[in-house]
């Protein structure tokens, strides 16, 4: 049986709601202190005159779980779900109101920009410093100082005897990650701050996060991407009002969020026109299983149809269609102007506008739909997302597997041979 090295039992935390009450004066201290023993016949100093007692919020009730050693698991959830506020309590920053937790060896956390880290010390010292603290000795961290100051990059080569107050956000997460990431822990937090970070780094990051992930530590990482989540943690849990509402193999986890998001189930109201105005007003889909207006099926045939309304003439109108994850990442789309030879011009009027697609080649789950009207190539007229989101649902029973892993569902074929 493997080593539990992250636990938590009906682990729970209580903010109050509103402004806590201010520093008393001297004289204010000694009014009360004269008054107290008529203070019984007065009505509870500090309560509301209703008497209601004062408002809490409970960020996090009753969550139990555990972590095996040398597993990562992801931490997803909207924000205001208590992620951040799990991820505090286990780096002991903040102490639960009930319930308990325990991690089993050195822990280092990244929580958010700075934190752990001293400003009018230099990067260097700070270096030194969250090693001592997590127990290293010198000889250790001589081994990974060269290391930590390669993955943060010449900015902070240049800078590391700098306070660290001078530095930028960026200089700042950049020497944060690259010291989380490589001390010597058998434990790491990381809360989601490589947002803060450009591109480049960002993709730095998560190669280093993959490496860590793979490598036996044990790594509890809370993220609102999907395709980090994916990629990093083979399991995942999904917390939701301070309460976990599902737990386990990461993709489940993943449907169950992006379902309890999704707005195909709300009804929108439907988008309306002003005079003089050029917009999509609404959208239908048609499939070649069923009728229903916003559902298609893996692999089938779909076709998007949009009213465009045209409040002027718009001499070279160019159209867009795309589908999205609903995490942010663009799966696939196509423009009017590649498929037709060029612009097209669009008098004033209603129009219908049809998106056809031979074989839908994305796997089951929600998806965002985008239309856009361009003028030419430069002007934005419109750009919407339609509403409700697409629901993809598995095909029909035609023998051909839906348990692929990825976004796409791509024709293919296993055949295997004694090799002659």
């Amino acid at each position: 049986m493997s080593e539990i090295a992250i636990r938590a039992e009906n682990l729970g935390k209580r903010y109050r709601v509103g402004s806590t009450a201010g520093y008393k004066t001297l004289r204010e201290s000694l009014i009360k202190a004269t008054t107290a023993p008529f203070r019984h016949q007065a009505p509870n100093e500090g309560a509301p005159a209703t008497g209601k007692k004062a408002p809490y919020i409970w960020a996090l009730k009753d969550i139990s779980f555990g972590v095996e050693r040398g597993h990562a698991v992801g931490v997803i959830g909207k924000n205001g779900s208590g992620k951040s506020t799990l991820l505090k309590i286990l780096s002991r920053i903040t102490r639960p109101t009930e319930g308990y937790a325990e991690i089993r060896g050195r822990v280092t956390s990244l929580l958010e920009v700075g934190t752990g880290f001293h400003p009018e010390l230099t990067g260097r010292e700070n270096i030194n410093l969250n090693a001592a603290i997590l127990g290293m000795k010198r000889a250790e961290l001589k081994c990974y100082f060269d290391q930590i100051l390669d993955f943060a990059g010449e900015s902070i080569k240049n800078f590391i005897d700098t306070p660290v107050k001078r530095y930028s956000s960026g200089m700042y997460v950049r020497l944060a990650f690259s010291v989380a990431a490589h001390l010597d822990t058998d434990v790491l937090l990381v809360d989601e701050v490589l947002a803060v970070g450009d591109a480049e780094f960002q993709k730095k990051c998560i190669g280093k996060m993959d490496d860590i992930a793979h490598s036996g530590r044990t790594v509890l990482f809370v993220s609102h991407s999907m395709s980090a989540i994916r990629r990093l943690c083979p399991k995942a849990m999904l917390l939701d009002c301070g309460a976990i509402v599902s737990q386990g193999d990461t993709e489940n986890v993943i449907t169950k969020y992006m379902e309890s998001t999704s707005g195909s189930n709300t009804v929108t109201k439907e988008r309306v026109a002003n005079p003089g105005e050029s917009k999509f007003i609404n959208w239908q889909l048609a499939n070649s299983v069923t009728n229903e207006k916003h559902r298609c099926y893996t692999g089938e045939p779909c076709r998007f149809s949009f009213m465009l309304h045209c409040g002027t003439n718009i001499p070279q109108a160019n159209l867009g269609f795309s589908i999205w994850a609903a995490d942010g990442d663009l799966i696939w789309g196509m423009r009017s102007i590649d498929y037709l030879g060029g612009n097209v011009p669009l008098q004033k009027g209603d129009y219908d506008i049809v998106f056809s697609i031979p074989s839908l080649p994305v796997k089951p789950g929600n998806y965002r739909i985008r239309v856009s009207l361009y003028e030419s190539l430069d002007e934005c007229i419109d750009l919407w997302y339609a509403e409700p989101d697409l629901m993809v649902s598995p095909r029909e029973e035609t023998g051909i597997p839906t348990q692929f892993q990825g976004i796409l569902d791509l024709p293919g074929k296993v055949s295997i041979n004694e090799h002659k």
